[in-house]
C-alpha cells in the first residue's frame, strides 16, 4: 500500500532496527523522524510534533500532537521526532480499514446498476435482431451483399453497450473516491443511494454537535474574580473530574498556582483542599452547607444556571462563599453552519440526547433545532427513529458512541463520527473521519452529485443508441465511423464521471481552524 511506509524504525532490546511493516507487532515502539509517514496507529510516548492527517480525515491543516495523543498510520509527521507505541498494525489500522471500505463500496453494484444489467441482457439480443433485420431489409430492397453487411455491422458496432456499462460504475468510483478524500467513507452503494433521499437527520448531542467536554461558560464572584479563579484552579490540581479540568482550562496557563495540600474528594459532592493555608471547598450547595457555609448569596444565580441545564460548582474558603462556576458542553464552532446547511437542503434536524432535558433544550435553542428530546436512553433513540420512519420519513442518524448504535442500526442511513467508538462505526453505513458536523450535509451533497451524474450518463448512453442505431440501419454510417462514435460515447461518459473528482465539501472554501491544542 503506497499510502503507508513499507518499513518502520522500531526500538527493541535497547536498540533501533528497521523492519518490514508486516513485522511490526502491537506494543512495539516506532521512532518516526520529521517528514516521515507514521507506520502504525498508536499513542505518542515521547516527543511533540504536528501531524498532517489530511489523507485520513481530510483536515487541511496540521494538528498539534504531544505525549499521550493518538496518531494514525499514513499521516505525515511534522517537524518533531516522536516515539509511537503501536496499538493497531497491518489490516487493523485506520488507513487499511478506509482502503477496504472504499474498495468494497466501489466494487458493489447500485440498485440502478442492477436495472441497467437487466436492460443490457435484453438490449443485446434486440440489437442483434435489429442488425439481422437491417441485413434482410437491404437485401430485399435489392442492395448488394456488401452494402447489406456494412449496414448490419454498423448497427452492431454503434450499439455496443460500452457506455451503458460504464455509466454507473465510473460515477460510483469517482463519487466515493471524492467523498473519501474529503473524509467521508461510504460503506456500500445502497447507502449512497439512500443518502440522497434523506429528509430527516437525528443527531446525538454530546460529542457530535457539541465538543463532548465541559467548559466554563459563566463565573459569579462575590469578591475578586481573578482570586476566585486562582484558588479554585489551585484546589482542582489534584482532581481528574471533567468539571475540575474545565476550571483548570478556564484558568489557562496561569503561572505559579499555589501548591495544594490535604486534598480530599467527597464522592458526588465535590472536594476540599488546603491552599495557602486556607480551607477551600468546591462542589454542590449541599457540600457547602455540610461544612457550615451558607450558599444563599449565590442561590439566585445558581438557580438560573441550572434552569439552562448547566453544571454548577460553588466555591468557599474558610467558611465563607466566594463564588460559583457554571460549566456546559458547548456546541462545536462548526455546528450552527452545519444545521443551517441541512435546513437549506430541506432536511429537518432532530436532536436526541441522554443528557438532561434542560441541557438539551438549551443547546437546541442555541442551534435553532425545534425538534429534540432529552434523557433518551439507547432504546428510546431507536424507538424514536422507528417512529419517524413509520411516518414516511427517510431518516439518517449521526452519532459517535456505543449508546448510539441501536439508533444507527434502525436508521435508513447511519452516519458515525470517526472520533467515536468502533461499535458506532461498525454499525453505520457512512463514517465521517473528522468530527465536523458540516460533513453531514456534505455527505448528502456528494450522494446527490453522484446520483445526478449516473442519471446523466445513462441518459446520454441511451440517447446515443436511440439516435445512432436508426442512422446506422439506414446506411448513413460506415462501420469505422460507428466504431469512432462508439468510443467517443464511452469517453464522454467517463469524462462526465471524472468531473466528480473535483468535488469538494462546501466548507472547504472557508475551512475552520484545525484543533491546535493537544487532545
Amino acid at each position: 500500500m503506497a499510502l503507508r511506509p513499507e518499513d518502520a524504525l522500531i526500538e527493541r532490546d535497547g536498540r533501533q532496527e528497521r523492519v518490514a511493516i508486516a513485522e511490526v507487532a502491537i506494543g512495539d515502539v516506532a521512532v518516526v523522524k520529521p517528514g516521515e509517514r507514521i507506520p502504525v496507529d498508536g499513542e505518542i510516548v515521547s516527543g511533540a510534533t504536528e501531524a498532517d492527517e489530511s489523507l485520513i480525515t481530510g483536515e487541511s491543516l496540521p494538528v498539534a500532537k504531544t505525549r499521550g495523543d493518538l496518531v494514525v498510520a499514513g499521516s505525515i509527521n511534522g517537524s518533531g521526532l516522536i516515539r509511537v507505541r503501536a496499538a493497531r498494525v497491518g489490516a487493523d489500522t485506520t488507513l487499511a480499514r478506509i482502503v477496504a471500505l472504499v474498495a468494497a463500496a466501489q466494487g458493489g453494484k447500485a440498485p440502478i446498476q442492477r436495472l441497467v444489467d437487466k436492460v443490457s441482457a435484453v438490449f443485446v439480443p434486440v440489437v442483434a435482431g435489429v442488425a439481422l433485420l437491417t441485413f434482410l431489409a437491404w437485401m430485399a430492397l435489392g442492395a448488394g451483399v456488401e452494402q447489406a453487411v456494412t449496414a448490419a455491422v454498423s448497427v452492431l458496432v454503434i450499439a455496443c453497450p460500452c457506455a451503458l456499462g460504464l455509466a454507473t460504475p465510473a460515477a460510483l468510483v469517482a463519487g466515493t473516491g471524492a467523498g473519501a478524500k474529503a473524509g467521508i467513507l461510504i460503506r456500500d452503494i445502497e447507502t449512497l443511494e439512500r443518502a440522497d433521499a434523506v429528509d430527516t437527520v437525528v443527531f446525538d448531542k454530546t460529542g457530535t454537535l457539541t465538543e463532548g467536554k465541559p467548559k466554563v461558560v459563566a463565573v459569579e464572584a462575590l469578591g475578586d474574580e481573578p482570586e476566585l479563579v486562582r484558588l479554585a484552579a489551585a484546589a482542582q490540581q489534584g482532581s481528574e473530574h471533567p468539571l475540575a479540568k474545565a476550571i483548570l482550562a478556564h484558568a489557562g496557563a496561569a503561572p505559579n498556582l499555589p501548591e495544594v495540600a490535604d486534598f480530599r474528594a467527597v464522592g458526588g459532592a465535590g472536594l476540599t483542599a488546603m491552599v495557602e493555608g486556607r480551607r477551600v471547598a468546591i462542589g454542590t450547595a449541599a457540600l457547602l452547607r455540610g461544612l457550615g457555609v451558607d450558599p444563599a448569596p449565590l442561590a439566585e444565580t445558581v438557580r438560573g444556571w441550572q434552569d439552562n441545564g448547566w453544571s454548577v460548582a460553588l466555591v468557599a474558603a474558610d467558611g465563607a462563599p466566594l463564588g460559583a462556576f457554571a460549566m456546559a458542553d458547548t456546541p462545536r464552532p462548526e455546528t450552527p453552519e452545519a444545521v443551517a446547511a441541512l435546513k437549506a437542503r430541506g432536511v429537518t434536524p432532530w436532536m436526541l440526547s441522554g443528557d438532561s432535558l434542560a441541557a438539551t433544550a438549551h443547546v437546541a435553542a442555541d442551534l435553532g433545532i425545534a425538534d429534540y428530546a432529552g434523557g433518551a436512553r439507547p432504546e428510546d433513540k431507536a424507538r424514536r427513529v422507528a417512529e419517524l420512519r413509520a411516518q414516511g420519513r427517510v431518516v439518517a442518524v449521526v452519532g459517535d458512541g456505543v449508546n448510539d448504535a441501536p439508533a444507527l442500526a434502525e436508521a435508513d442511513v447511519g452516519i458515525a463520527v470517526g472520533s467515536g467508538t468502533d461499535v458506532a462505526m461498525e454499525t453505520a453505513g457512512i463514517t465521517l473521519m473528522r468530527p465536523d458536523p458540516r460533513l453531514v450535509a456534505a455527505t448528502f451533497a456528494i450522494a446527490h452529485a453522484t446520483r445526478r451524474t449516473i442519471r446523466q450518463n445513462l441518459f446520454w448512453a441511451f440517447a446515443y443508441n436511440v439516435v445512432g442505431i436508426p442512422v446506422a440501419a439506414l446506411g448513413y454510417l460506415h462501420p469505422s465511423f460507428a466504431a469512432a462514435a462508439m468510443a467517443f460515447s464511452s469517453v464522454s461518459v467517463v469524462g462526465n464521471a471524472l468531473r466528480l473528482k473535483s468535488w469538494r465539501p462546501p466548507q472547504d472554501a472557508h475551512p475552520a481552524p484545525a484543533e491546535r491544542a493537544p487532545s
